[in-house]
C-alpha cells in the first residue's frame, strides 16, 4: 500500500498534483520563499516545485503578453535592477560566458496605476534598451511622459521607439560618502545621494513629474518577493529560462493579485484591465488554458 508521500509523487508525476498543494507551493514562491525551503514547507521535492514554476511560469509569461495591452498611461518610469545567473560575472568558467554572470531586469512601471508595462531580462547595452523600450511603446495606447535614469543606453533606444511621440527626460543622482560613514557601512548600505540632476531629452516633460522613485520603489518590491534577488544568499538563479520563467511569475502575482496599499486594488485593476479580483488559484488555473 502507497504511503502518502508516494501518492504526492504519483500524482505529480499524472500532472494533477491537487490545485491547494499547488496553490501552497506558488502562495510560497511569490511571498520570497526559496525552492528548497518551499519544498520543505509543502512537502513535496524539489522537482515538483521546479517543474511548477515552469509551467506556471510559462503560462504567466503568455498572460501577461497577452493582457498588458492598450494602456491609456500617462506618466511611465523605466529603471534597471542587477541580478546574476550561476555566478557572478569575475567568476564565470570558461565556456558559460553566454549562460552566466550578471544579468539585468529592465522595468516599467505607470506611475498613477503602478502596473509593470513591460520587463525585460539581459545585459546593459543599448540592443536590450531597444529590445525593452519597443515593447513598452506598443503596450501604449497615447502619447506619455517617460522618465528614465541616466543611461545613455535610452537615448537611442526611447527615440527608435517612439519616434517623438513621447516627452522624455532623464534623471541623474550622484552618490558620494557620508561624513564619518566607515566601510562596513558602505559595503552593506547603499551609497548617499547627494544630488540629482534633471535632463529634458524630448518634448516637453512637466518637471514636477520627472521622478523614478516608483521604479526603484519596484526594484525594493522584486528583491523581497523574489528570492533569487536577495543579496549575499545562496538562492541565486541557476538557469536564466528559471530566472526569467520566475519573474513572469512575480510580475503578474504584482499585476494582478497583491493589492497596492495606497490603491486598495492590484495595479491591473486600476489600469482598467480586469474588474474582479484576482487570486493565486486564478494564477496556478493559468497553466490549464
Amino acid at each position: 500500500m502507497l504511503d502518502s508521500l508516494s501518492i504526492l509523487y504519483y500524482l505529480c508525476f499524472m500532472n494533477k498534483l491537487p490545485i491547494q498543494k499547488r496553490v501552497q507551493i506558488i502562495n510560497l514562491l511569490v511571498e520570497g520563499s526559496s525552492l528548497r525551503a518551499t519544498s520543505r514547507i509543502a512537502d513535496v521535492s524539489i522537482n515538483t516545485v521546479t517543474k511548477l514554476l515552469v509551467d506556471v511560469g510559462r503560462a504567466c509569461e503568455k498572460f501577461h503578453d497577452e493582457k498588458v495591452r492598450g494602456l491609456k498611461s500617462s506618466k511611465i518610469q523605466a529603471d534597471e535592477i542587477w541580478s546574476f545567473v550561476y555566478s557572478k560575472q569575475k567568476n564565470v568558467p570558461d565556456g558559460m560566458e553566454n549562460e552566466a554572470g550578471d544579468i539585468w531586469t529592465w522595468t516599467a512601471i505607470d506611475a498613477d496605476s503602478k502596473i509593470i508595462v513591460s520587463w525585460f531580462v539581459g545585459d546593459r547595452t543599448a540592443v536590450s534598451a531597444n529590445l525593452f523600450m519597443k515593447d513598452v511603446a506598443s503596450r501604449l495606447a497615447n502619447r506619455v511622459q517617460l522618465t528614465t535614469d541616466g543611461h545613455s543606453a535610452y537615448l537611442s533606444a526611447v527615440d527608435n521607439a517612439f519616434e517623438s511621440n513621447i516627452d522624455f527626460a532623464q534623471l541623474q543622482k550622484m552618490y558620494g560618502v557620508s561624513e564619518g560613514e566607515s566601510q562596513t557601512e558602505r559595503k552593506y548600505s547603499p551609497a548617499t545621494c547627494t544630488g540629482i540632476r534633471k535632463t529634458i531629452i524630448e518634448g516637453e516633460p512637466d518637471e514636477k513629474h520627472i521622478s523614478t522613485s516608483y521604479v526603484e520603489r519596484q526594484n525594493l518590491t522584486i528583491r523581497m518577493h523574489n528570492r533569487r534577488f536577495t543579496r549575499l544568499t545562496n538562492a541565486f538563479s541557476k538557469k536564466i529560462d528559471n530566472h526569467c520563467l520566475a519573474l513572469a511569475l512575480h510580475f503578474v502575482y504584482y499585476n494582478f493579485v497583491k493589492i497596492h496599499k495606497t490603491l486598495r486594488v492590484p495595479p491591473a485593476m486600476e489600469a482598467g484591465l480586469i474588474k474582479r479580483l484576482m487570486s493565486i488559484e486564478d494564477i496556478v488555473r493559468l497553466d490549464e488554458v
